[in-house]
């Protein structure tokens, strides 16, 4: 029953690129539940995914980053939850820079240990998505078909640094940490599109995308259900970790459909870097 799920994401993303080359980029005068100033290609997308995913009878019901509730099926005894954000990082779409979709499939009911599959798709010079159960499979779409690529695997060390958050309202500890990785010779990468970045710290084999507790959020900024939870469950699937500093992400509890938590995700050397500064 997954598979249709992921043959409608596929679906789905040939229909949303065409809309990112279409359709305006000014903002609209609403906000999510978050409060981000909404663009009127991010509710476009987001009820286009809702449509589409509630139309499958394996799907009980979606939640959406851009919504405040639940939004259930007409296939009340179907086995699956959704959870995506339909265009993380679209405030980057005026740049012309990449942008993406992701996903979380968990059985039953929204929680880390009812996650059985996540999926992302990147909009950039080329279309591609990644699918992750037993393992995170690349594809790539040809302009007619959708190319599998191969899984992808994460080494135990990396040379890229996505370090996120605004700079000044780092605690002490996490810039020495992130200073620390420049002195080893990492790379600054960070567009400010969690999908691009940890999609390149992916296909790069390693590194640290790291966004923190800060002065101005000491809850972290990014959502356990539609963004960490499902980024953590495919970079476990390869080789890689994922944490808050302090424990592992899929092991957090959500208090709240828009909870969020400290992350960071990488290869082995860079995690145990990181425990080594937050435990």
């Amino acid at each position: 029953m997954i598979s249709v799920i992921f043959d409608t994401l596929k679906e789905s993303a040939l229909r949303i690129d065409s809309l990112l080359k279409s359709t305006s980029a000014q903002y609209l005068q609403s906000t999510n539940t978050s409060g981000d100033m909404q663009l009127e290609v991010d509710v476009l997308a987001d009820k286009l995914l809702q449509e589409s995913l509630l139309m499958l009878p394996c799907v009980k019901g979606i939640c959406s980053e851009e919504q405040a509730d639940i939004v259930y099926s007409s296939h009340t005894q179907a086995p699956y939850m959704i959870a995506y954000d339909p265009l993380d990082g679209s405030s980057l779409i005026d740049s012309n820079l990449s942008i993406g979709s992701i996903f979380g499939i968990y059985n039953h009911s929204l929680e880390a240990k009812n996650l059985i599959a996540s999926a992302y798709i990147i909009y950039g010079p080329k279309l591609e998505m990644l699918i992750a159960q037993e393992q995170p499979l690349h594809y790539r779409y040809n302009g007619q078909t959708w190319h599998n690529l191969g899984a992808l695997q994460l080494k135990t060390k990396g040379k890229i640094n996505a370090p996120g958050g605004t700079q000044k309202h780092w605690e002490g500890k996490h810039k020495a940490m992130i200073e620390s990785l420049f002195a080893q010779g990492y790379r600054l990468r960070y567009s400010g599109g969690m999908v691009p970045d940890l999609h390149q710290i992916l296909i790069k084999g390693g590194g640290l995308f790291s966004y923190p507790a800060t002065s101005d959020a000491p809850t972290g900024k990014l959502r356990k259900l539609f963004e960490v939870f499902p980024f953590a469950f495919i970079y476990e699937k390869a080789g890689g970790y994922a944490t808050n500093g302090t424990q592992r992400l899929l092991e957090l509890e959500v208090a709240h459909l828009h909870d969020s938590t400290p992350c960071f995700f990488g290869s082995e050397y860079e995690i145990k870097l990181v425990k080594e500064v937050y435990e």
